[in-house]
C-alpha cells in the first residue's frame, strides 16, 4: 500500500507546516484598538482642559518678548521688558530675594509645625484631642483678609511690623490648618506596627519618628511644602497690608506697583515679564515634585 508522505507526522509528533491553521487577526490588536477608541474622548477632554489653563501663560510669555507700543520693547522681539523689570526701583533681584526669603521661611515653619502636630494628632491620645483638631481646621473658615488688620496691630506690638519675618509668620499661620490635616492623614496611613517595632528595637519616640515615620510620610511633607511655597510666593494681600518699605516688597507687590508707575499708564510689557518671572519657579517645582505631590494627596485615600 502506498503511504502518503504528506500525512506522516514529523518527529516529535508535531503536525507538518501545511496542517497549521491560517493566521487570523490577533485578539490583542482588537483590544488595543478598542482601548484607544475608549480612551480618545478622555485624552481629548484632558488635553483641552490643559490647553485652557496653559493658553494664558503661553500668551503672556510670548507677549513679554514681542514688540508693543508704550513699552521698552517697541521694535522687534527681545528682552526689553525684562530690562525694565530689572531696573524698577530696588531691582528685580531684590524683590526676588524678598519673595524667596518669605517663601522659604513659610515652608520651614509650616513643615516643622505641621509635622509635629500631625504626628501628635495621629499617634497620641489626650483630652480634647478632637475638639482641638476641629478648632484648628476652623481657621480655614475665617476669611483671610479680615484677620490682616488685627495681625498688623499684633505684629506692631511685638516689633515685627514692616518685616519679612512677620509676613512669613502670618502666611505660615494660614497654611497650618490644611497642612496639619494632611500630615495627620499621612501618619494615620502608616501602620502603627512600624514605630512600635522600632521602639521595641530600642528607639525612643523621637527616634522612631525621625528614622521610621519621617521617610514614610515624605510624600505628604513634599505636598505640604509645595502648597506652602506656592501660597507664599504668589501672595499679594499680606505684603500689601504688612509691608510699607518699597525695598522690602515681594515680587507680586512690586509687579503690581510697576503697572502704574508713570502717571497711571500701565506698562503691560513689563507686567507680563513680571508674571513670567513669578510663574517660572512654580512651574519648575511642580514638574520636579509632581509624583510626590500626587502620592501625598493619595496617602490616606486607601486607608482601612
Amino acid at each position: 500500500m502506498a503511504i502518503d508522505s504528506t500525512s506522516t507526522p514529523t518527529a516529535g509528533g508535531s503536525a507538518p507546516p501545511s496542517a497549521a491553521a491560517p493566521a487570523g487577526p490577533k485578539k490583542s490588536d482588537g483590544i488595543t484598538i478598542a482601548g484607544i477608541a475608549l480612551r480618545t474622548p478622555y485624552w481629548v477632554f484632558t488635553g483641552a482642559v490643559g490647553l485652557i489653563f496653559l493658553a494664558p501663560l503661553l500668551w503672556t510669555a510670548v507677549a513679554s518678548v514681542s514688540p508693543q507700543a508704550g513699552t521698552n520693547q517697541v521694535d522687534g522681539w527681545g528682552f526689553g521688558n525684562y530690562e525694565t523689570l530689572g531696573g524698577y526701583q530696588a531691582g528685580v533681584w531684590r524683590y526676588l530675594a524678598n519673595s524667596a526669603f518669605v517663601s522659604l521661611l513659610t515652608v520651614a515653619l509650616t513643615l516643622v509645625i505641621s509635622f509635629l502636630g500631625g504626628y501628635a494628632f495621629a499617634r497620641f491620645k489626650f483630652p480634647g484631642k478632637n475638639i482641638l483638631f476641629l478648632v484648628t481646621l476652623a481657621i480655614l473658615m475665617v476669611p483671610y483678609a479680615t484677620l490682616l488688620i488685627p495681625l498688623y496691630v499684633l505684629l506692631n506690638q511685638v516689633g515685627l511690623q514692616n518685616s519679612l519675618v512677620g509676613v512669613a509668620l502670618v502666611l505660615a499661620m494660614f497654611q497650618l490648618p490644611f497642612a496639619t490635616f494632611l500630615m495627620r492623614i499621612s501618619f494615620e496611613a502608616v501602620p502603627r506596627q512600624l514605630d512600635e517595632a522600632a521602639m521595641v528595637d530600642g528607639c525612643s519616640s523621637f527616634g522612631a519618628l525621625w528614622r521610621v515615620l519621617l521617610p514614610a510620610v515624605k510624600p505628604g511633607l513634599i505636598t505640604v511644602g509645595l502648597f506652602a511655597f506656592l501660597a507664599a510666593w504668589n501672595d499679594f494681600m499680606a505684603p500689601l497690608i504688612l509691608i510699607n518699605d518699597s525695598e522690602r516688597m515681594t515680587l507680586p507687590l512690586a509687579v503690581s506697583n510697576l503697572r502704574g508707575q508713570v502717571q497711571g499708564v500701565v506698562d503691560y510689557g513689563a507686567t507680563e515679564a513680571g508674571v513670567v518671572v513669578l510663574a517660572l519657579p512654580c512651574i519648575v517645582l511642580f514638574l520636579l515634585l509632581q509624583r510626590h505631590y500626587v502620592r501625598g494627596f493619595m496617602s490616606g485615600a486607601l486607608k482601612g
